[in-house]
């Protein structure tokens, strides 16, 4: 598994956006994992992250977070554990008062819930070396543009097998 953050959320040529995930360890830096989200995932992550304002009444998220700690639970990790036709796969792993307990869920979701209460996020290996595109954000040699053009070409297609 590696470490990841929040790198960004970009668009795409269609005006899909998409959430760049980056590894935390400089060792594995250089490649960045492109997720397609829908809207309201990218307003609840970009709340949780700082990016824009949290609006006057709580998210959907923070309600998740409330009723986690009524029950005395927390959230204990994220993981993106596969990528299947496209379609990435997530495991969130809840701490409750019976033990820890996986959770089959969206990655977007599960990020959104993670930023919130600070639980870290992996991916899979295989996932990483399946779908990871260079992160040109990251090399001094490359430019923001070419990023933007990049993001501007792909499509979710382009991940399938």
């Amino acid at each position: 598994m590696v470490e990841v953050n929040v790198a960004m959320i970009a668009v795409d040529a269609e005006g899909s956006p998409v959430l760049l995930l980056r590894p935390v360890d400089e060792a594995e830096a250089g490649v960045m994992l492109p997720i397609w989200i829908g809207p309201m995932e990218t307003a609840a992550i970009m709340v949780a992250s700082g990016m824009t304002d949290a609006p006057e009444r709580p998210l959907t998220y923070d309600l998740m977070v409330r009723l986690l700690v009524a029950l005395g639970g927390s959230v204990r990790r994220v993981e993106v554990t596969a990528l299947v036709e496209g379609t990435f796969h997530a495991t969130l792993t809840l701490l409750t008062p019976e033990g820890e307990r996986p959770i089959d869920a969206r990655p977007s979701d599960s990020i959104a819930l993670a930023l919130r209460v600070g639980a870290p996020i992996f991916v899979a290996d295989e996932v990483m070396a399946e779908a990871a595109i260079p992160d040109v954000t990251h090399d001094a040699g490359q430019t923001l543009a070419e990023f933007t053009d990049f993001i501007e070409q792909v499509e979710p297609d382009d991940f399938r097998n």
